[in-house]
């Protein structure tokens, strides 16, 4: 197993590249990943046909994550139900790099929508401490809400607000 370097890699955004749904397909296969998300892992096709569908959407905020030149997950925004939402996927070679935290902050100097949302499931605690860097802060106010159908998945909802 190799050695986690000390210093976080370099973090930009960019355009989705064609190439890069296949790295996409490649993190979300990962059991580990699927499990701490609690997202269905889903077939190369549906992976493709997902990719090409959110591409052609301009009312959506969607960026490749590059860390040190290397494709390490993606980024997004979108207007859902009144609010806009955030979601990001960072490939498990880059767990605990503060690549999710480096990309979720250039994330929201682009999104200038306020407040903005994410929901996290309960026992995904990299991912609630990334928001939480981020300035992001529980709102159990929406957690309140009436949830989607019962799946046996607590989900929390996170905000930045202005």
């Amino acid at each position: 197993m190799s050695e986690v370097p000390d210093v976080p890699p370099a973090v930009v955004l960019r355009n989705v590249e064609d190439q890069d749904v296949e790295v996409f397909f490649e993190h979300e296969a990962d059991p580990q990943a699927v499990e701490m998300a609690a997202f269905p892992a889903r077939d190369r096709d549906q992976v493709a046909a997902h990719w090409a569908k959110v591409r052609g959407d301009d009312t959506l905020v969607v960026r490749t994550i590059v860390a040190d030149g290397a494709v390490a997950g993606y980024i997004c925004s979108w207007p859902q139900d009144g609010q806009q939402l955030l979601g990001y996927w960072i490939g498990r070679e880059f767990w605990g790099r503060s690549v999710a935290t480096q990309a979720l902050g250039l994330l929201t100097e682009e999104v200038s929508v306020r407040p903005l949302y994410a929901h996290v499931v309960a026992h995904n605690a990299g991912s609630i401490r990334v928001l939480e860097k981020c300035g992001f802060r529980r709102d159990r106010a929406e957690d309140a809400k009436p949830p989607a159908p019962d799946d046996g998945i607590e989900e929390l909802t996170y905000a930045l607000k202005a």
